[in-house]
């Protein structure tokens, strides 16, 4: 049998190499290029064919999904009746690793036709795609990890890298933010990370566990079962956050005070707790439980006044999806 983890290892590093190569090459053609999709009035087409094809596809919805307006076209579909699609102010993106795909080719003579704005990413520079197009982008490679040197390997990753520094730069440049990306993502796990806000999850009115500076264990201890929310909140007579008592204070408690229920809450309360604004986004919340020293599983919310308004347990944000 051969010695899989060795190819293996092997073919991995010559990918590495390649892309440290086209890493080293990148220059002004690359600034233009994103200055060119950054400032378009239309939308990227991409193109290709076989693994380019594939190549561009996905270079075409990483841009989509990074708020740069994105369509993959088949170039021989193309070509038999879908070139309704392309509008004024689009780009041409067309990837081959010969720079001679014909069907490509035959594409790219009607964006020029249509006096469109056109990028290659090839393989070969001096081949027929890259003289013909404004702006050419080096995606070439000394050889396939392939140990025939002949299936796509080396030259799709690099074609497919290039195309995520593009979309990098390009949401970059436009100031795209994390709250642009969640617009564009609003199913599943991501979307419910970037999408949701405290305030969406947090407990408030009724449930909210909160007794006033002064008041005795006793009577606290009513407020921090009957709400069930792992904590009380101690105010003082003006609706500020004086501090919090949780069922792990209360524990350490009864273990050190044996007369606990005379004592009043901001003897064995925390003063100053970690608090949230309920604008925030949950999954910042989650961040702060979990990047302390101690984790904490509570957190006080706070509005715009810096008012108390409501409480937060990781529990919720766990059953959130976050």
């Amino acid at each position: 049998m051969i010695q899989c983890l060795d190819l293996a290892k092997d073919l991995i590093q010559k990918e590495i190499c390649s892309l440290e190569s086209v890493r080293d090459r990148i220059g002004r053609e690359f600034e233009e290029a994103v200055l060119c999709l950054a400032r378009m009035e239309g939308k990227v087409i991409a193109s290709g064919l076989g693994k380019s094809g594939i190549v561009a596809g996905k270079i075409s919805a990483t841009l989509s999904s990074t708020g740069t307006p994105s369509i993959f076209i088949h170039p021989v579909e193309a070509m038999h009746g879908d070139l309704g699609i392309i509008q004024p102010g689009d780009v041409g993106l067309f990837l081959s690793n010969s720079g001679e795909t014909s069907e490509v080719l035959g594409l790219l003579q009607v964006f020029k036709r249509f006096g469109l704005k056109t990028i290659a990413l090839v393989g070969k520079t001096q081949s027929a795609m890259a003289r013909d197009c404004d702006i050419c982008l080096d995606a070439s490679v000394e050889s396939e990890a392939c140990p025939l040197n002949l299936a796509p390997t080396s030259s799709t990753t690099a074609a497919m890298v290039l195309g995520d520094a593009l979309a990098g730069c390009i949401l970059t440049e436009k100031g795209f933010s994390s709250e642009d990306f969640s617009r564009l993502h609003p199913s599943g796990a991501l979307g419910r990370r970037l999408l949701l806000r405290v305030k969406d999850i947090m407990h408030s009115g009724d449930q909210l566990p909160v007794a006033l500076s002064g008041t005795l264990m006793r009577d606290a201890l009513f407020t921090l079962t009957g709400k069930a929310m792992g904590a009380v909140l101690v105010l003082s007579e003006r609706g500020e956050l004086l501090g919090i008592f949780t069922d792990g204070d209360l524990r350490r408690a009864v273990q050190n005070n044996e007369r606990f229920l005379d004592i009043e809450i901001d003897k064995l309360m925390t003063s100053n707790p970690v608090v949230i604004h309920d604008s925030r986004m949950a999954a910042e919340a989650l961040s702060l439980m979990e990047n302390r020293p101690s984790q904490i599983s509570v957190l006080p919310v706070l509005d715009a006044q810096n008012r108390v308004c409501g409480i937060i347990r990781v529990h919720d944000l766990v059953r959130a999806g976050l």
